[in-house]
């Protein structure tokens, strides 16, 4: 059993969606950090916890057997990530130059 969620692993690590969402996210973490204290805790906060609900979103539907639920799940909190951030550019707690907008080559 274990060699099978191994598998299913391998095959969820080596996806070019998983490898452009974990870039999203290490982004997020590194410029988080860097957030005004009064919003480092709350917008901060959850904008990591929307991205990694992208990778889990990504390993369900890769081991489902019926995808779509999965891949809705994805768009939506992708969605809503994308406006967490266009918020955090247009609060100028995000500069505009943190190459944030190449997520727009994302499907949604």
């Amino acid at each position: 059993m274990s060699g099978r969620i191994f598998l299913h692993r391998a095959l969820f690590c080596d996806l070019p969606v998983y490898r452009d969402t974990y870039k999203l996210i290490l982004k997020i973490f590194e410029n988080a950090k860097h957030f005004p204290k009064k919003f480092k805790y709350t917008l901060g906060q959850d904008m990591k916890r929307d991205a990694l609900q992208l990778v889990r979103s990504i390993y369900r539907a890769n081991k489902a057997d019926h995808k779509k639920e999965y891949l809705e799940t994805f768009a939506d909190d992708f969605e809503l990530l994308k406006s967490e951030i266009r918020l955090c550019t247009d609060i100028k707690i995000l500069p505009i130059k943190t190459n944030f907008y190449s997520i727009n080559r994302f499907p949604s």
